[in-house]
């Protein structure tokens, strides 16, 4: 009798944590249009029928992956939302470096989302849409705050930034690529509380 060299499966709770983990990992290492479904549920391990009953279609898991990074406070517009930092420094928070073990670099999830699925009645693209709605709503609320002038050009510029810093250090591998957009975005806050 010959032996297997599949992992065992797990059974019970948790299949919905365990795909939604694949998911995240094979998403961020080779995208999103290059996973396929079963490539998630043998990663995870779960069977094809407890994936597909957790996420009835692809665009499903995806949402749901998106919807994770998002509540998770895994994203850069997270810290536009933390209480305990003062606002001038929760924008200046989005040009960080994120998290120094982060590899591969991978930009903004929603902006890879949206790229990965461009049709903009779609599904996927239309969440991304939102959160990237969401972050310049945040942004707006945190200059308004600073009394800052033409809080809703300034918070469209931030963004502007913080996404093109984004992409940048996706494209280029480089994390801490964020410090050139950060410098650009302290001469707009300078010029904006005059």
């Amino acid at each position: 009798m010959g032996t297997t060299a599949t992992a065992p499966r797990r059974r019970g709770r948790g299949g919905r944590e365990r795909i939604l983990a694949a998911a995240a990992q094979l998403f961020a290492t080779q995208g999103i249009n290059a996973t396929g479904m079963e490539q998630v549920a043998e990663e995870a391990p779960v069977s094809k029928r407890t994936l597909y009953a957790h996420f009835r279609t692809k665009s499903d898991l995806v949402i749901a992956h998106l919807q994770d990074l998002a509540s998770s406070g895994a994203t850069l517009e997270s810290v536009l939302t933390r209480e305990d930092i003062p606002p001038r420094e929760r924008i200046l928070g989005l040009f960080d470096q994120p998290v120094a073990d982060a590899a591969p670099v991978r930009g903004c999830p929603f902006i890879d989302a949206a790229a990965e699925f461009p049709d903009p009645e779609n599904a996927v693209h239309s969440y991304a849409r939102e959160q990237k709605l969401r972050m310049v709503r945040l942004v707006n609320v945190l200059v308004s705050e600073l009394g800052c002038r033409e809080p809703d050009v300034l918070a469209e510029q931030l963004v502007t930034l913080a996404d093109g810093a984004a992409s940048r250090a996706m494209v280029l591998g480089e994390a801490d690529y964020g410090r050139h957009a950060r410098a650009a975005a302290e001469v707009l806050l300078e010029r904006a509380l005059r």
